[in-house]
This record gives structure tokens, sequence and C-alpha cells, in this order.
């Protein structure tokens, strides 16, 4: 009977203790950016695409690194993630991938989004990759892992995108993005900078 009586206790204090922590966070000021570089810090299940020597988590890692590091140059506050987060608020969230495809150069850039308050952003940078990107688009949120993506039930962001940047399953596409890392990736800081209202020239590409 004291053994049962000391699991329950033990069971309300960890109970009390989540809520408490998420009462914490949910009072604490939101962070204007944070940056995700997808499946960082993975070793097993899902580790992202690869052809070749080409793994998609060092491209993530890459470009995610280069836009916080651009975001900074700018004076704007950011914080770079790996794929296992603590539950966060933020202002604009934004995760880096690149897809892949079964039937080979298939696929492209896609947008997925949680929330409706999304979607301008969404389209903004559509339009914005779109005059850079030389290759097909999806529709948004066409998988379950955009539409259902596991961080936004972890990173709380008024707006939040999961971007694929292209297929790098796709020799084609991959020929063309490799050199280009580093420019998509001040382009994504660009369009984060001016969707908080911050007034940047638009990167050269």
């Amino acid at each position: 009977m004291k053994f049962d009586k000391l699991i329950k206790q033990l069971f309300a204090i960890i109970i009390i203790g989540a809520l408490g922590y998420i009462a914490y966070i949910a009072t604490r000021p939101p962070i204007p950016v944070i940056i995700q570089a997808g499946h960082e810090g993975r070793t097993s299940g899902n580790t992202g695409a690869e052809n070749g020597d080409e793994r998609e988590v060092e491209w993530n890692i890459l470009v995610a690194d280069e836009v916080a590091k651009t975001l900074h140059s700018w004076g704007i506050e950011s914080k770079r993630v790996p794929a296992k987060v603590g539950l966060t608020n933020a202002k604009i969230a934004v995760a880096i991938h690149f897809d892949s495809a079964k039937n080979l150069c298939h696929s492209g850039a896609s947008i997925g989004y949680p929330n409706k308050e999304s979607i301008g952003f969404a389209n903004r940078w559509k339009s914005l990759y779109n005059s850079y990107f030389p290759f097909g688009w999806h529709e948004d949120n066409f998988t379950d892992n955009l539409k259902n993506y596991y961080a936004y039930s972890w990173i709380k962001a008024d707006k939040f995108l999961v971007l694929e940047l292209g297929e790098l399953t796709c020799d084609k596409q991959l020929r063309w993005l490799k050199p280009r890392r580093k420019k998509i990736a001040h382009l994504i800081a660009y369009a984060i900078a001016t969707e908080l209202g911050y007034d940047i020239r638009k990167p050269k590409l």
C-alpha cells in the first residue's frame, strides 16, 4: 500500500512539473526566428535523402547555418535547432529540407505549414523562390509529412514554413542546387527579414 501511494505521489509530481513547464514556456516572449535543419542529429529512422555521397542532412545544416548567420548579420535574433526540439514559442519558424522521390526527377520544391496565418508567408516565399528555382513545384501540404510535420507540436510559431528546396535524388536538380545553396539561404533569410518588417535589400542571385 505504501508503495502504491508513493507511485501515485511521484506521478502527481511529474504531472504538476510538466504542467508548470508548459505554463512557463507559454509565458516566455517568443523567439523572433527559429531555423531548423531537418534530420540534424538523427542516427536512425528518417535520416533524410541521399544521392551518392550527397546527404540531405548535411545540405540542410549548411543552408540553416547560413540563414542564421545572415539574419545575425542584419541584427535579427534567431535560434538554430536540430531535428529534436523542446517546446518553444516563436514568431517565425522555418524548417529546411530537400526532397527525394522514388520516381527520380518527379519531385521538386514544395511548402508545408500548419495554419492559415502561414499561408501569406508561404505564397510570398513561393513567388520569390519560383523566380529563381527552374524546376517544378508541388501543391502546398501535398504530403502528410508537410501537412502534419512533427515539429508543429513542439515549435508554437505564429508562422511556420517547412521548405522543400528541391529534389536531391534528381541529378539534374542536384547539379543546379549544390553550388547555389548559400544563395538560397540568403534568399530564405531575406524572406524572413521582410516578413518581420525589416527593410533589407534583396540579395543578388
